[in-house]
């Protein structure tokens, strides 16, 4: 593995300044509340996308580690996720995050009631990241893998990026920015984050790739 080189700073917004939008959203917000990290991620509503009804279902390792396992060995997930393998090696990594402290929420992404995806909810501020980025309290951190080949290139991944960054600004009213940091060499990843209303901040090097920080700020949403 290459040295670490210091990472990038971003410029302008995402310095650890708030605009005066992003701060009067946490004031309305109030103080945080105890326990949940992510504010109830299983509470959140469906949605609605091009291509149908949309939600998140936090995973239940008896009922979903098959299928997560079959998609980790698709060689495109495998190449970025490297979770390829038996069952073990996915269940060690659902494992680590449904027993931690809420920090991270591993969920399936169901569209018209057919699990299709996978996503893991983030607190980005407590997470390694924000070692390498200036995080904002509340930042919160998207992880995407689109299951079907059949639904990859085809607009899918965008419109579940956009669906998913708007419901963690509608059911997190502290969180000021979304956030995600794609592998730079996963070119679709980058292309739909960017196409979703993410704008690319930066690259950071991380311990395990060099990544595209993503941005999507409360302040834009309503105009994208």
């Amino acid at each position: 593995m290459p040295p670490t080189r210091p990472p990038v700073e971003p410029a302008g917004d995402d310095t650890l300044d708030l605009r005066v939008d992003d701060l009067v959203a946490l004031l309305a917000a109030g103080a945080p509340a105890e326990g949940d990290l992510l504010d109830s991620v299983a509470d959140w509503a469906p949605t609605t996308t091009r291509f149908g009804v949309f939600r998140l279902v936090p995973v239940r390792l008896d009922r979903d580690l098959p299928l997560l396992t079959r998609w980790m060995n698709d060689p495109a997930v495998a190449a970025f996720w490297e979770l390829a393998g038996p069952e073990t090696v996915t269940a060690e990594h659902l494992r680590a995050q449904l027993q931690g402290d809420g920090r991270s929420v591993p969920c399936l992404g169901v569209l018209d009631d057919v699990p299709m995806s996978y996503f893991e909810i983030y607190r980005a501020d407590l997470d390694p990241l924000a070692r390498h980025y200036p995080a904002r309290p509340h930042d919160t951190g998207i992880h995407l893998l689109v299951g079907d080949g059949t639904d990859r290139s085809r607009g899918v991944g965008t419109a579940l990026l956009r669906a998913v960054a708007a419901l963690v600004l509608d059911h997190r009213p502290r969180c000021t920015r979304v956030v995600a940091e794609p592998d730079i060499r996963n070119t679709p990843s980058v292309s739909a984050f960017l196409r979703a209303g993410f704008r690319h901040a930066a690259e950071v090097d991380l311990p395990d790739k060099r990544a595209a920080l993503m941005i999507r700020d409360r302040t834009n949403r309503h105009s994208l």
